[in-house]
This record gives C-alpha cells, sequence and structure tokens, in this order.
C-alpha cells in the first residue's frame, strides 16, 4: 500500500469532516444568529412581541416540515444532492432576510433558513454516520455538533461588534440616526453569514455519495469506489460484504419489512430517540441561545454588557463542546447523558430562583394605562425615568431610573404582550399598543393564534390593559450571577446532550427506518422547539423569566430519569450490534 494512497484517503477524510462541520456551522447560525441581531430588529421593525416570537420561532418551524421530508428526500435524491440542496437554501435565505422590510418577508426568508437548517440537521448526521467507522464515529459526529457551536460563537462575536459600534454611535449621533444605524445593523449582522454557506454548498459538490445509499440503489461499485475514498482495499471489501449480508437478510424477511416500525424491536429504540429528541429541545437550548441577550439585559447587565455575557456563553458552548468529543468515545453516550442533564436541573433550578428574587417587587400598573388609552383604542407610552416615576407613585421601592415595563393587553378574545421597554434605555424607548399589533389579519391567522376567537367582535372590541408590569433591573452583580448560571447549564448542556444527541439519533435507529426514523424524531423535537420559542415572550411578559426557567428544570428531569434507567449505553458498538441489541430485548421479553 503506498503511502500516497494512505495520505490520499487521510485527507479525504479530512475533507469529509470539515465539509459535514460546515453544515454543523450554518446550523449554528441558524439557531444563533438571531441573538445578536434581535434588540435592533426589536428596536426598528416596529413588530410586536408576538410577531418577535414568531420571527424568532420561524427557522424552527420551517424545520419543521423539511424534517418531515428530510428522511424521504435522502432516500430519494441521495445524502449528497439534499446536503447541497439544503446549503443552497440557506444562501437564498440571506438576501431575502437582510432586504426585507416588514413582517412577510422576515419570517419568509427565516422560514426558508428554517428549512436549510432542519435539512442539515437530519442528511449531515445520517451521512456521517453511514460513511465512517465504528471507532471513529462518535468524534466525527461530535464535529458536527463542535462546528456547530463555533457557528453560535461566531453569530455572537458578530452581535458583540455591532453593540459596540451602537454605543459609539449613540454618543455622538441623534436619535433619527440612531434608530437608521441599529436598522443597517441587523441586517448586516445577517450578511456576514453569507460566505460559510457558500463554502458549504462548494464543497458537498466534491465528497463522495454515502456508500450505503449507492448499494441501496443497486450501484454496487459506485458504493465500492466511494468506500475506497476514505479507506484501505480490505476495509472496504469488508463493509461491501457486509452490506450484502445486511440486504440479503432484510430479504429474506420479506413483507415483515414492511410493517418494520409496527414490530417492538423498531418500536422500542424510535421511542426512545423521539424522547431523547423531545427532551434535549425542551430543557431551553434553543431559546435561551435565541432570548440570551434579552434574559441578560433583564438580569441587570449593560447592552454591552449583555452581548459580552452572550459571547463568553457560546465560548463556554464551544469549549465544553472540544471536552465532550473527547469523552464521548471514552466514558460513553449514556454516561454523559446523565452527568449532562443532572447539571442541567441543578443550574436551571438557580437561575429560575434568581429571577424569582427580583420578580417579587413587580407592580401591576395596569389601572393607570387603561386610564390613559386614546380614544381610537391605542396607547403609546414612552418610558423614561419621568414616566416610571408616575406609574409607580411615591411610595414604590423601585428604582424609576432602572425599572423595565412590560404591557399585556387585549382586543376581544386575542390577547398581545408589548416588548419590554427599559427606562435606562438610551433614547426613551416607546411602547406603542394598537389593533393590529393583537388582532390577526384574517381568519386563518386568526385561528392558528386561537381557534375559539371571534375576529370580527375583536375588530371592534375596546382595548383592555390586562397586566403592566413594572420590574426593577438588578444591578451588574446580579445580572453577572444570572450569566455563571447560564454558563453552567451551558457547559452541562455541550458535555451531555450537545455532544451525545445526534449519535443517539443516528445510533439508536436500525437500518431499515433509519432515515425516515431520524426525519420522525427531528419533526417532534423541531415542534418543541418552535413551541418554546413561540410562547417565551408571552410566558415571561405573563408570569417573568422564573417560570420558564423552572419548566425548562422540569422537562430536563424527564431527560434524566430517561437516560438513566431506559437508555443502553452504545460507546465501541457497530450500528448492527445496537441494532442486535434490541432484537435481544425482544426475545427476552
Amino acid at each position: 500500500m503506498s503511502s500516497n494512497a494512505v495520505a490520499s484517503r487521510a485527507g479525504y477524510n479530512r475533507f469529509l469532516l470539515l465539509v459535514a462541520g460546515l453544515g454543523g456551522l450554518l446550523y449554528g447560525i441558524d439557531v444563533g444568529i438571531i441573538g445578536g441581531a434581535l434588540p435592533y430588529l426589536e428596536a426598528t421593525s416596529g413588530l410586536n412581541a408576538g410577531e418577535l416570537s414568531i420571527i424568532v420561532a420561524a427557522v424552527l418551524l420551517g424545520s419543521v416540515f423539511s424534517t418531515l421530508f428530510a428522511g424521504m428526500l435522502a432516500d430519494w435524491m441521495g445524502r449528497r444532492a439534499l446536503m447541497i440542496l439544503s446549503g443552497t437554501s440557506f444562501v437564498i435565505s440571506i438576501p431575502v432576510i437582510a432586504l426585507s422590510h416588514g413582517y412577510g418577508p422576515l419570517f419568509f426568508g427565516r422560514l426558508l433558513q428554517g428549512i436549510s437548517g432542519g435539512f442539515i440537521g437530519v442528511v449531515v448526521p445520517l451521512y456521517l454516520a453511514e460513511c465512517l467507522v465504528a471507532s471513529t464515529r462518535g468524534k466525527g459526529t461530535g464535529v458536527f455538533q463542535w462546528l456547530l457551536t463555533l457557528g453560535i460563537v461566531a453569530a455572537a462575536l458578530i452581535g458583540i461588534y455591532y453593540s459596540y459600534r451602537v454605543e459609539e454611535v449613540a454618543r455622538s449621533a441623534s436619535a433619527a440616526a440612531l434608530f437608521a444605524f441599529k436598522d443597517q445593523a441587523w441586517r448586516r449582522i445577517f450578511w456576514v453569514s453569507l460566505p460559510p454557506g457558500v463554502l458549504f454548498v462548494a464543497g458537498a459538490f466534491l465528497v463522495a455519495e454515502s456508500p450505503r445509499w449507492l448499494f441501496k440503489k443497486g450501484r454496487r461499485e459506485a458504493a465500492y469506489s466511494a468506500l475506497l475514498r476514505s479507506r484501505a482495499p480490505e476495509e472496504a471489501d469488508r463493509e461491501l460484504h457486509e452490506m450484502q449480508e445486511t440486504a440479503q437478510a432484510n430479504l429474506s424477511r420479506g413483507a415483515a419489512i414492511r410493517e418494520s416500525l409496527l414490530q417492538r424491536k423498531y418500536v422500542v429504540p424510535f421511542v426512545l430517540a423521539c424522547i431523547v429528541l423531545f427532551c434535549n429541545t425542551a430543557c431551553g437550548i434553543n431559546s435561551i441561545i435565541g432570548y440570551n441577550t434579552n434574559i441578560l439585559l433583564q438580569s441587570g447587565l449593560s447592552d454591552v454588557q449583555a452581548h459580552w455575557g452572550y459571547v463568553i456563553f457560546t465560548v463556554v458552548n464551544f469549549l465544553m463542546t472540544i471536552i465532550g468529543l473527547t469523552l464521548v468515545d471514552r466514558k460513553g453516550r449514556r454516561f454523559l447523558l446523565i452527568t449532562g442533564t443532572a447539571g442541567i436541573i441543578v443550574s436551571l433550578t438557580v437561575t429560575a430562583l434568581l429571577f424569582l428574587g427580583t420578580e417579587k417587587s413587580n407592580i401591576d400598573v395596569h389601572d393607570r394605562l387603561q386610564s390613559a388609552i386614546q380614544p381610537d383604542q391605542t396607547l403609546s407610552v414612552r418610558f423614561d425615568p419621568a414616566q416610571a416615576a408616575q406609574l409607580l407613585g411615591a411610595e414604590s421601592r423601585i428604582d424609576p431610573a432602572k425599572a423595565s415595563l412590560v404591557v399585556v393587553y387585549s382586543y376581544g378574545d386575542f390577547t398581545a404582550e408589548s416588548t419590554v421597554a427599559h427606562s435606562n434605555e438610551e433614547g426613551a424607548p416607546v411602547i406603542h399598543v394598537s389593533r393590529e399589533s393583537a388582532v390577526p389579519a384574517n381568519k386563518i391567522e386568526a385561528f392558528f393564534k386561537n381557534p375559539f376567537a371571534d375576529v370580527t367582535a375583536a375588530r371592534t372590541a375596546p382595548l383592555k390593559i390586562e397586566k403592566a408590569l413594572v420590574s426593577p433591573l438588578p444591578d451588574a452583580s446580579h445580572g453577572w450571577l444570572v450569566a455563571i448560571t447560564l454558563y453552567i447549564f451551558m457547559s452541562f448542556y455541550a458535555i451531555g446532550p450537545g455532544v451525545c444527541v445526534w449519535l443517539a439519533l443516528s445510533e439508536l435507529m436500525p437500518t431499515r427506518i433509519r432515515s425516515n426514523g431520524m426525519s420522525i424524531a427531528l419533526v417532534i423535537n423541531q415542534m418543541v422547539s418552535t413551541t418554546l420559542a413561540a410562547i417565551f415572550l408571552p410566558i415571561v411578559a405573563n408570569h417573568g423569566y422564573s417560570t420558564i426557567f423552572f419548566l425548562f428544570a422540569g422537562f430536563t428531569v424527564i431527560y434524566f430519569v430517561t437516560a438513566t434507567f431506559f437508555l443502553p449505553e452504545t460507546k465501541g458498538k457497530t450500528l448492527e450490534e445496537i441494532e442486535e441489541y434490541f432484537e435481544g430485548a425482544k426475545a427476552s421479553a
């Protein structure tokens, strides 16, 4: 065997991981880019809290639709072709978002970005699981998660850069100039994420198709050639022989194959994977990433401090993922999941308690705002220190110069929430409440928002202020304490669920249902992500951050119990050996 052949295979394997890693990078950008852009989008777009929640959740909503069909598409067009399609979708989404004006185009661009992420989330781990040998599958698939975290770090660094620029403009420019710069800031944040998408598409054209997909399509010689690009001839011969044996075994089962999802040996690992994917998102990871800057702002940090806090948060994720990669093939998947979920439960509970301590001082001033409603049933409040003092009254212990205000209001059966305004913010933020921000424009939108509501009556109903909470803004020390608990949360997530979730998804699924099973499990995952992102701001506005963090902790308890008592260890086992484990479990039952 020539040294050139060995070097060529090693170089190709590194390139394969690089391309797959770029897929993870795009997935991370999908999740993280909104964190830095959201404060400026919120300040300049005129969207209300509900619309902003939908914009954040649109990526996840797009993922729900794309993951539903990703397995079918991966089987039909091939893993490599679907990687190219997913990267192209991401590239197209960037100009759609960055050039958008208004809710509709912005939502469509984010939806397209989510469709890309959904495809990537299925096809890249599937591609790696089918291309890598068992001894490196843990670390290889972990590269996807590692570069995913790098994408989140990159998004955070872009956000902190523009945070400094905004602070500089705020000191030397007019309010109109500051508004214009913020409007450009969130658009430029999205533009900067374009090059990785272009590189991923270019790289996907250069890698080989999955040998297992080629063999499944009857292209035996092409499958063997694909194996030779990354393996020695004797290894390629052995794996090709295993594929033939598996195909013959499947053929001998006849009609039973069509009922594979109904057999216990397939149902058990499928259900376990679905529970893992459900809980992996229900612990709040995507919401905490997407709203991280807003969380830190409300905990007491300034704009620049909150952006730096988010940068540190993403760096912790990136570094702890490296540690997770070194442990996943040594300690095993199950050990890391148990350790990670236990740490997440503790950190989320402490975070909730920290917010609960400050939220006890909240004051509801809805009666005073109700009297300020205009004859056209709108309300505008410029929440500066003077306005805060007027709303609070002389007896309040809340400092008017360090307070926040969120308004929950309704027109008939439809309820909405304003964005959060801080009295110490530059330019004195204005909360504007109007019928258009709460009542859907048509019956279809009304059905999805509240299927039991009367949209016709809501169009003429008077404005009612349900709740107007003035909250104290804690000092920076409290903010950094909250930040530390989130860093601990991120550390345990990164070494446990963050590294293991993609492995669990691809390893637990039996070969015959892997692509479609992964799609179904990821649809559940993305539906949970979409739901949590959509309800995050409404829950915070009505019940505070403590409630949402307690909710996340509760879901993680389910995750911990599943990992401790039901998940098998898959470290060092081939995909066929893992499938045999569940067959043995059935036989012994």
